[in-house]
């Protein structure tokens, strides 16, 4: 497998086409009106299987027990306003889906300010913003609204309010697919696509995730990857619940979420801390220059918390870009596409992309020569005029210093250590680890002692 060479985040051709490309996306898949379950969900997962052509549609029907949660009823909303005396619309579905709270129940009278007031959400702080607010599991209604929207209200007069939706039993939706390799590791990649009209959170993870396998699944892959997109918490707990003991035995994974705004790189540490997909981020980040905001694991946040919770552990991390929680606009209608960047979306993809060549590529390897150092010299590896402090020769225009590289090859390869490690203790890219160590092994001065399958 060829390895991707660690970039910076300087624009190129290929990163301008797949920031277009990915806005493209977020535009389209914008609008629709996503939740736990539903037509928006489901029309959200078939769009985003262009992308995916492999992804199988997986349909859960209501009331099915999954652990000790239950498969709510389905939710279907096709219209719903805030109106007052006149009939003028004062906040409209049609404008804004974040105007209803999530899985409103229907709802038709006319009420006072004082009895309307408990249904009403809205941020002081953010007085021109939508809060994202929902009720899935305890049946209730809302309007949410900006401030000041809120503060025109008239307490002294009638307000009609509207919600035509529904509930029923129908199913909640899961989109799957998988990338084979044969080393018998699989990592998992899982985002959620349950938040209507919120960019960065999450409407960046699903298009992020499309777009990562659409460029895994041109290559030759030694791992397995398995692509899941649910709605979050519930659905990966019916994933769980559905796929036991292939959660339990896959290796480790990803989480992808808010992976494309404005603001800093971060990681979220998996509960492991140092578990080989943090290594591997890690690794992918100092690579590119990166230093990252670094959250450690706690037990909340997105669904790292149902894959590695006591009956499966699986080890999971998240990079991101304007991590949830973190950033002002956070679950508000200000999270749009104006706050998100292209460039970021492109950027998160090369990061999650350079982080999986280093899982592709890593291989434990020992010195065939370990008795003091190997002679160089007279394998074309060293150069013919001794005496120069740092030897340098150039091949392909990126192996720089190549003698210290092979020195540090040779003296960590003792059968303990693998290229990961070797990248880490040394400071050198892992590209180059890669590229001298198949080098080596050409010239019989090291082996792979973990999957030989190295080409």
């Amino acid at each position: 497998m060829n390895t991707v060479s660690i970039t910076d985040t300087t624009a190129s051709d290929a990163t301008v086409a797949m920031a277009d490309r990915a806005m493209k996306m977020m535009r389209r898949l914008f609008p629709l009106c996503r939740s736990i379950t539903g037509d928006g969900l489901r029309q959200t997962l078939r769009i985003l299987a262009e992308t995916v052509p492999q992804m199988q549609m997986i349909e859960i029907p209501s009331g099915t027990q999954v652990f000790d949660w239950t498969i709510p009823r389905e939710w279907a909303i096709r219209d719903a306003y805030l109106a007052d005396a006149s009939g003028m619309r004062i906040v409209d579905f049609q404008k804004s889906n974040l105007h209803v709270v999530g899985y409103s129940v229907p709802v038709d009278r006319s009420m006072s300010f004082d009895e309307l007031q408990q249904h009403l959400h809205s941020l002081p702080r953010l007085p021109d913003a939508i809060p994202y607010r929902t009720s899935y599991y305890k049946e209730n209604w809302g309007f949410c609204m900006t401030q000041k929207q809120r503060d025109l209200l008239d307490p002294h007069a009638t307000y009609h309010a509207f919600i035509d939706s529904e509930l029923f039993c129908g199913s909640l939706s899961i989109g799957e697919a998988r990338l084979p390799g044969d080393s018998g590791h699989e990592y998992l990649i899982s985002t959620y696509c349950c938040h209507p009209s919120l960019a960065n959170d999450n409407l960046s993870g699903p298009v992020v995730t499309a777009l990562l396998y659409s460029q895994l699944a041109k290559r030759k892959l030694r791992h397995s990857y398995r692509f899941v997109f649910v709605p979050e918490t519930i659905g990966a707990i019916a994933y769980c619940a559905l796929y036991p003991e292939e959660v339990r035995g896959m290796t480790g994974g990803f989480v992808v979420t808010s992976c494309g705004g404005p603001g800093p790189i971060g990681m979220k540490e998996s509960f492991v801390g140092d578990h080989l997909v943090d290594r591997a981020v890690r690794l992918a980040l100092r690579d590119a220059g990166i230093t990252p905001v670094i959250y450690p694991f706690v037990p909340d946040g997105s669904d790292e918390r149902q894959y590695s919770s006591p009956g499966f552990r699986l080890p999971v991390t998240t990079i991101s870009k304007d991590k949830y929680y973190e950033y002002d606009y956070y679950h508000t209608s200000l999270d749009n596409l104006d706050f998100v960047r292209g460039e970021s979306l492109a950027g998160s993809i090369q990061l999650y992309l350079n982080a999986i060549e280093i899982l592709e590529n890593n291989r434990i390897v020992i010195s065939l020569n370990p008795n003091c150092e190997a002679q160089l010299g007279r394998r074309g590896l060293y150069p013919q005029t001794g005496g120069a402090l740092n030897p340098t020769k150039e091949e392909h225009g990126i192996i720089k210093n190549e003698v210290d590289v092979i020195t540090w090859v040779l003296f960590l390869a003792d059968g303990q250590q693998d290229l990961l490690s070797i990248s880490e203790r040394s400071g050198i890219p892992f590209p180059h680890v890669v590229a001298v160590t198949r080098k080596l092994h050409q010239h019989g001065l090291l082996e792979y002692i973990q999957d030989n399958a190295f080409e």
